[in-house]
């Protein structure tokens, strides 16, 4: 009978194959060339994870040189069919016009127990290495994972997200949309809050507001670098740049106006508008911030905090392709350039555009 399934494959004729190969299930169900040809009907039925799977097992258990061989070939012709479907669907996704913008794709953290199951997830779809893949996943904050055109990401990240694979995707351009206001202080704190500002073409300013329109307060540090003169190991004086403290930045989001409110240590000026705290000789800016920051936490008891932008930052600062499309909006003198500005500035656009 297993004559008649191999005819009936030459010919095409899947339906007779199916009807002999369910009888030759029922008398023979663990004969290797008929779990060949199981694989092979679900290969051409397009049910491509039900043939790999047969493919494997023989791989494993059979011992017939023949049926291995098939068996390999097989799994190379599914590769092949893989590729073709991935490359029609990432063709699809570039069809739209605004897909081959600049874009960013990002992980979210997951849980340690899934990781094992989301790698073996993640690897299939974007064909790398189980262990590659439980390494890309984070525990804890975001992680840029990949770049490149809207279109492609978009196919990625859907694929991932249907996994189960928190994550999310999007184009620079929506990302550098968003203005930003640099506060010099608040004026006020009545019925409304009035932030005395500079607009991006640096327009002093006043900008009043309501604390219910904030949705996320997004906290971060950005070293200060300085070149310092230090012993190396021989005892030989060499100069090298090292991180000697960092500025302190709050970004207010207020979506309705697509806008953020940008706040910094050594930028805010704590001796005008409203007294945040009570102010003596004694008060150091550091003091002033932090008493500043509990403030508008006491006045924004429901909007979440986010703080996990160094871990984001250390996954991105190589990534110069990506961050000399962002505007940064930071005005700090910095004798070099440095990444830490415009990755501040995407990982707080990411939480905006994300809510």
């Amino acid at each position: 009978m297993i004559d008649k399934v191999a005819s009936a494959f030459e010919n095409k004729d899947y339906v007779t194959a199916a009807k002999l190969l369910k009888q030759l299930l029922k008398e023979s169900p663990d004969n290797p060339l008929v779990q060949l040809y199981v694989g092979k009907l679900h290969e051409v039925s397009g049910k491509y994870e039900k043939a790999e799977k047969v493919y494997r097992q023989l791989l494993r258990d059979s011992t017939n040189t023949k049926i291995v061989t098939q068996a390999r070939l097989g799994l190379q012709r599914l590769t092949q069919i893989e590729q073709h479907i991935r490359k029609d669907a990432i063709a699809s996704s570039m069809s739209d016009p605004d897909s081959k913008e600049t874009a960013v794709l990002i992980l979210e953290p997951i849980g340690s127990e899934l990781k094992k199951e989301a790698a073996q997830k993640l690897a299939q779809i974007m064909q790398i290495d189980p262990y590659t893949a439980r390494l890309s996943l984070p525990s804890r904050g975001w992680r840029l994972y990949r770049s490149g055109v809207l279109g492609e990401l978009k196919f990625y990240g859907e694929q991932l997200y249907n996994a189960g694979i928190p994550c999310f995707w999007t184009g620079l351009t929506q990302v550098n949309k968003i203005e930003v206001f640099q506060v010099h202080y608040f004026k006020d704190f009545t019925t409304k809050v009035t932030a005395v500002c500079e607009n991006q073409d640096k327009q002093l300013g006043s900008l009043v507001f309501e604390w219910s329109e904030v949705t996320a307060l997004v906290q971060g540090l950005l070293p200060i670098f300085e070149e310092v003169v230090d012993l190396d190991s021989r005892g030989k004086l060499q100069r090298k740049t090292q991180t000697q403290d960092y500025f302190h930045f709050c970004d207010l989001h207020l979506p309705k106006r697509n806008c953020i409110l940008r706040l910094y240590d050594n930028g805010y000026k704590f001796d005008k508008g409203v007294a945040i705290s009570p102010q003596n000789n004694h008060n150091t800016i550091r003091i002033s911030w932090n008493g500043l920051l509990d403030f508008l936490k006491t006045k924004l008891p429901q909007v979440k905090i986010w703080s996990d932008f160094t871990p984001f930052a250390e996954t991105m600062l190589d990534q110069t392709d990506v961050l000399q499309h962002i505007k940064s909006h930071i005005h700090l003198f910095r004798r070099e350039q440095t990444s830490w500005d415009a990755a501040f500035q995407l990982y707080s656009c990411l939480i905006f555009v994300k809510q």
